[in-house]
């Protein structure tokens, strides 16, 4: 199977070739040139099969120029107890009205993206030795705070690689930029920037779609690549832990095999859900995708309206990662509903990068509207969501998940629909402690960072993860700010 670019369809390009490079050269994302399908053959086995066997048998549809030990090999490398506590990698808690929470931060660092940042070293390390030709790979991330960390911590002291992340300075939690700004390893690079994560965003892809730093750094020996979701081989390990979950509500006697299930997954950049959609289209039975946002809603409003308009106000909330106004993954799933026509999806990304806003042919709109609906919800209704669920179910959850649960209970009472629905679940409650404190009551402004995760451990008798505990008397290595005009300078100084 070969990779062909959102934006020009005379790109072909293998898997291995689409990790390494991240991102096409005139901008355009990498996407499938088929979607694989699982027979019922292959559903029966995944059943029965582990995590890592079942990410084997997902990654191997995609990744056709590596051999079923390099795909064996990466997936064992990522998906062990030391990483993730238990084999079960990404268990499901189960709450009322055939409610289920897919928990996707067990990681090392205590969020989603560990999914996809721990095999993503691994699947890079294969791709660059067939396709870098010797060269070290420098990876650029642009951060809303949980990507940063978790390639961080992927990447860190991989051989023949190096890695730049940026994240807002006022954008993400304390705990979040702790984890990021004592970061251990001889190969990274962390510098935060004045602006909010869309600069950032733009900033990276700026420097990725940069000839002159392209050539400069050929020079050195040196070629970009990126661990955000624009990259392939960030995106496809998501995939499996939708079918994983499936898999283990049929396992359990939940649903069967066949039965639909509704997907509800909070999301700022679309990657999350857009795992999703692939899921469905390898044959997960799916209901509805449910889109859920904070009140940076530029999702939920484009998927009501067919207009997406960035030009609005910006939101600081308590689920920070998800306070994006530029989605980059809406890119691919514009591409697989327009009939892969490159030359709309050029246009409308061009149309968003000079005037903030596209609008899509009610055509593709019908059809963005077939499969996914979409909501939002303000701090009020996260911070309530938080303290209902605790109190009612007695499940703590993040303010992320909140989110997510706020937006699916409004659409299950609107609805009525009452399919088994599973909710992605992105971030561990302690890497938002003063949110989720404030959430139950328990917010005291004196304390520190750490007095307040003691304080929240107290109040719910949940587990600190050793991670964050372990953070409270480690050294701040990086405190450099810059400004968004600076972060091509700021690549190169690191870089020396």
């Amino acid at each position: 199977m070969n990779y062909k670019s959102t934006r020009d369809s005379a790109v072909s390009v293998t898997a291995a070739e689409a990790i390494t490079r991240g991102l096409s050269a005139e901008g355009g994302l990498f996407v499938p040139e088929q979607l694989p399908k699982l027979t019922a053959t292959d559903w029966e086995q995944l059943r029965t099969q582990s995590y890592v066997e079942r990410a084997v048998t997902v990654l191997s549809r995609f990744l056709t120029d590596f051999t079923a030990k390099e795909v064996k090999d990466c997936a064992s490398s990522a998906y062990t107890v030391e990483h993730f506590g238990s084999t079960d990698t990404a268990p499901l808690y189960s709450l009322k009205n055939d409610t289920h929470i897919l928990e996707l931060w067990h990681g090392p660092t205590c969020a989603f993206k560990d999914m996809a940042l721990q095999i993503l070293p691994h699947l890079m390390r294969v791709s660059s030795q067939k396709t870098a030709d010797g060269k070290e790979i420098v990876i650029l991330v642009a951060t809303s705070g949980d990507t940063g960390k978790a390639a961080l911590e992927g990447f860190r002291d991989a051989p023949h690689t190096r890695i730049v992340v940026f994240y807002p300075e006022n954008g993400v939690s304390p705990m979040q930029k702790l984890q990021m700004t004592t970061q251990e390893g001889a190969n990274v690079g962390v510098c935060a920037i004045n602006g909010n994560f869309d600069d950032a965003q733009t900033g990276v892809k700026t420097i990725f779609t940069d000839r002159a730093v392209a050539e400069k750094m050929a020079q050195q020996g040196q070629m970009l690549s990126s661990a955000n979701s624009i990259n392939w081989g960030r995106l496809v390990p998501q995939i499996v832990y939708y079918i994983s979950a499936y898999c283990d509500l049929v396992r359990d006697g939940k649903i069967r095999q066949g039965d639909p299930i509704n997907v509800v997954v909070p999301t700022g950049n679309f990657g999350n859900i857009l795992a999703a959609y692939y899921a469905r289209c390898m044959g997960m039975p799916v209901g509805r995708l449910i889109c859920a946002s904070n009140c940076n809603n530029v999702l939920s409003d484009f998927i009501a309206t067919g207009t997406y308009d960035r030009n609005r106000a910006f939101h600081t909330t308590a689920s920070p990662s998800m306070d994006i106004l530029i989605s980059s993954n809406l890119e691919r799933l514009l591409y697989h509903l327009s009939g892969e026509d490159t030359a709309l999806v050029g246009k409308m990304m061009k149309e968003l990068q000079a005037n903030g806003t596209y609008t899509v042919p009610s055509s593709l709109l019908a059809s963005l509207q077939d499969l996914f609906t979409a909501g939002w919800c303000d701090d009020a209704s996260t911070l309530k969501e938080i303290r209902t669920t605790f109190e009612e179910e007695n499940y703590l959850c993040d303010t992320h998940t909140a989110v997510a649960k706020c937006v699916y209970r409004r659409y299950r009472e609107q609805t009525g629909d009452t399919t088994p629905t599973v909710i992605a679940s992105t971030a561990n409650p302690y890497k938002f402690s003063a949110s989720v404190l404030n959430a139950l009551g328990g917010e005291r402004a004196d304390q520190d960072e750490f007095e307040k995760v003691e304080t929240l451990h107290n109040l719910t008798g949940c587990p600190i993860p050793a991670s964050l505990l372990s953070l409270k008397n480690k050294t701040q290595r990086f405190t450099k700010v810059c400004e968004k005009a600076e972060m091509e300078k700021a690549v190169f100084e690191f870089l020396k």
